[in-house]
């Protein structure tokens, strides 16, 4: 099973496109978004080629192959305007005995962890800092980082996973950082 994920596209059709683009090169069976789809949000800078109904159009043409949960910059409105559901505040995966606990990072995080066991995941968004730590409860913390708007010096990201390994790759297809489940 190869998956995709990708955070805060934040309304660029720019980056959604180079995201859609990615996922078809990667050859992935779903694309899984992280929450921050159209909106900017008052904290951050507009990013490149804002349009969030050009971004509208280009997801629900992939509507088939998303699983999304989320973001804090989401709204009642957006799940009028999308094709796939958006509203869930996060999505459980069982893979190779482990809990793949799957939200935005707003109200779920390391600050305010799930209800985890030793060796299970926690993937989010929402810091736009891409992250893979160990924490000392035991659970393992991933984050992708943004699509669009990176901080803290990240490279514009998104992250696979396939065969028991995670990649989180720049644009180029650079691996920035990786994590191999054991």
């Amino acid at each position: 099973m190869k998956l995709m994920f990708a955070s805060d596209i934040h309304g660029s059709l720019y980056y959604a496109e180079k995201t859609v683009n990615a996922f078809k090169a990667e050859k992935a069976e779903k694309l899984i978004l992280l929450g921050d789809l159209l909106y900017h949000g008052p904290r951050n800078d507009l990013p490149k080629d804002y349009d969030p109904k050009g971004v509208i159009e280009l997801l629900n043409g992939c509507k088939q192959n998303i699983m999304a949960v989320r973001g804090n910059c989401e709204a009642e409105v957006d799940q009028m305007v999308l094709d796939f559901n958006v509203m869930a505040d996060y999505a459980l995966i069982f893979e190779k005995g482990r809990t793949w606990f799957i939200t935005h990072g707003h109200i779920y995080n390391t600050s305010n962890p799930p209800k985890l066991c030793r060796g299970d995941l926690l993937i989010h968004g929402h810091t736009h800092i891409q992250t893979v730590e160990e924490q000392p409860e035991g659970y393992v913390y991933i984050n992708p980082g943004s699509v669009a708007i990176p901080k803290n010096g990240c490279s514009y990201s998104y992250m696979t996973y396939n065969d028991g390994k995670f990649e989180i790759k720049d644009f180029e297809g650079n691996v920035t950082k990786e994590y191999i489940l054991q």
